[in-house]
């Protein structure tokens, strides 16, 4: 029986139509959610995704602007309109595209972000709130991989689940994000030593390597839940995951394709914090 593939374009629609409702019930109150993204430099990939995040904002009513600088803007400028869109009103969420040119600090960068306007989930406060099952922004990407789980009714209570990646913003959320929904994780990495042993023990299998059809069906558990966070190029130049999905088809009982599975929840998780950031303004000031 073939895996059934988790339409991310389809629940971002869904999360999407969800989100254009309440920002009109917040427009009806005279509060338009704000988004400013900060481009520096001009890496064609980051353009790309910029030119979506704004594209998205105004198709569901929200404010962007985009503040497009050139290679050579200093960590002080940069720092500098930091501190003016914490300022402003209304603008409720910043978000800084990585990655930074090398003469800019992207820590420094991240923590000087008003961690009320952290729509990226970025900020220290942000982190350790989300490790304390605190109210936080969640990491856009990581949110959307439990979000999807949700929509496909896979409980990860109980189950193993192992992630392969430990990067800030996708490997470590999502693993203490299941297992905030008391799944059992398992993190590997580049160090890790027989990493097969580990992922055919997977229940959940999430994989952020950034290394194109990686894992095949050899590496898959039969009945695992594949979730493909990969965005890679293949040996004819087309996109694809970490995981080779053809292979895997028969293996696994749910698996994201690339594209379409992770990616689009990722625009829609930023949209929906920027969002909330707006609503909890309204409710500070009632």
């Amino acid at each position: 029986m073939s895996a059934t593939l988790i339409d991310g374009k389809a629940v971002s629609r869904k999360i999407k139509t969800q989100i254009a409702k309440r920002v009109e019930q917040l427009a009806a109150k005279g509060i338009v959610p704000g988004l400013a993204v900060v481009l520096i430099g001009d890496d064609p990939a980051s353009h790309t995704y910029v030119t979506s995040k704004k594209k998205s904002c105004e198709a569901l009513g929200m404010r962007s602007d985009l503040l497009h600088f050139p290679a050579e803007f200093s960590e002080e400028e940069l720092l500098s309109e930091i501190s003016r869109l914490n300022r402003d009103p209304e603008i409720h969420g910043i978000l800084v595209q990585l990655p930074l040119p090398e003469h800019i600090d992207e820590f420094k960068v991240i923590v000087a972000i008003d961690p009320e306007k952290d729509v990226d989930g970025f900020h220290p406060v942000s982190v350790g709130n989300m490790m304390i099952g605190r109210e936080a922004f969640l990491p856009c990407t990581p949110h959307g991989i439990i979000k999807l789980l949700e929509e496909y009714g896979i409980d990860p209570a109980g189950k193993h689940a192992v992630v392969i990646g430990r990067s800030n913003i996708v490997g470590k959320p999502a693993g203490q994000l299941l297992l905030q929904k008391d799944a059992t994780v398992t993190y590997c990495h580049s160090r890790t030593i027989g990493l097969t042993d580990y992922t055919k023990q997977a229940d959940i299998l999430i994989s952020a390597v950034g290394r194109a059809k990686f894992l095949g069906k050899e590496a898959i558990k039969k009945g695992a839940v594949v979730i493909d966070v990969g965005m890679n190029r293949d040996e004819n130049g087309k996109l694809c995951g970490d995981v080779d999905l053809a292979d895997v088809l028969e293996t696994a009982s749910f698996v994201t394709p690339v594209p379409g599975g992770v990616g689009p929840m990722t625009i829609a998780m930023l949209m929906e914090n920027t969002l909330l950031s707006a609503e909890r303004g309204l409710a500070e000031t009632k």
